[in-house]
């Protein structure tokens, strides 16, 4: 048997939490195809299966489930140490990778980044804009926004915002609409964020409606809604930025939305982290 690497505990963890190669691609920003050459490689060289090919995707074996708990106290040392190491460091070189949804990173973080990058050139950003939550313990991100909370230890975490949302028709469409039966196309998120409280707010709003589109991303709600698909609720922030949307009036605004940040503990003191913590403090107005 030959020695283990790092790097090939590292990707069998990856299989591991998501289950398929296709999933680990994303971890790991490997191809699949490459993916399943390292796994080979890695068992041959050892001469151990860690993983069985099930219908529901890859499992461990009993030589797997026994290299386990110790893959994840590696880990969880090699994380602490360059958490530490990044933290250490009195530079305002390097990288900062930050996490949020998909339309934030992209009408908000991104200008913001512009800003800061001329700010500190020495600096590289990485935006990262996933539905899924990426974990600041593992360094799937430095800094991270999102609309709940933090629930990883070590995370030092601030209510950022309250994002304020409004309901919207097509500019184009009648002063009158949406028409007083309620008879109207919802459009909203799809079917995995049905109990966010947008979606409950907007059904019972319009218990006569139909959803016509569902998507979870808020830009393509939100463009889609412009050219006359009929109702969305939207961040306001973004829909000021999408042109064709006119926001209806109404006696009752849609539930707002609040806007966490986070990023982990030993990460508090880098001079990145500082910097950019503090740029995103003085644009937290744009957001109300």
């Amino acid at each position: 048997m030959n020695s283990m690497e790092w790097n090939d505990l590292r990707l069998l963890l990856a299989i591991h939490r998501a289950g398929s190669l296709t999933g680990a691609s994303r971890m790991t920003g490997l191809s699949q195809p490459t993916l399943s050459r390292r796994l080979k490689s890695i068992e041959a060289a050892w001469g151990q299966k860690v993983f069985q090919r099930t219908t529901n995707g890859f499992a461990l074996t009993d030589e797997g489930l026994l290299l386990l708990p110790h893959a994840l106290r590696m880990e969880e040392e090699f994380l602490a140490m360059e958490r530490q190491f990044f933290g250490a460091s009195s530079e305002l070189k390097g990288q900062i990778r930050v996490a949020s949804s998909d339309w934030f990173g992209a009408r908000v973080l991104s200008r913001w980044i512009a800003d800061f990058t001329r700010l500190h050139p020495g600096v590289e950003v990485e935006l990262l804009t996933d539905a899924r939550p990426v974990s600041l313990t593992q360094r799937e991100a430095d800094i991270a926004f999102r609309i709940t909370p933090f629930n990883e230890a070590g995370i030092v975490q601030r209510l950022f915002s309250e994002m304020q949302y409004g309901l919207y028709c097509a500019q184009h469409l009648p002063e009158d609409f949406p028409p007083s039966d309620g008879a109207v196309e919802l459009i909203t998120l799809s079917g995995a964020f049905e109990h966010s409280p947008d979606v409950l707010w907007l059904k019972g709003q319009f218990p006569q409606g139909r959803v016509t589109f569902a998507s979870n991303s808020r830009e393509a709600q939100a463009w889609y809604c412009g050219q006359g698909g009929g109702v969305a609720v939207l961040p306001k922030v973004l829909a000021s930025c999408i042109p064709g949307l006119r926001e209806v009036s109404l006696t009752e605004a849609p539930p707002s939305r609040k806007l966490w940040l986070g990023y982990h503990e030993d990460l508090r003191q880098a001079p990145r982290i500082k910097a950019f913590l503090e740029l995103a403090w003085n644009k937290v107005n744009e957001l109300r």
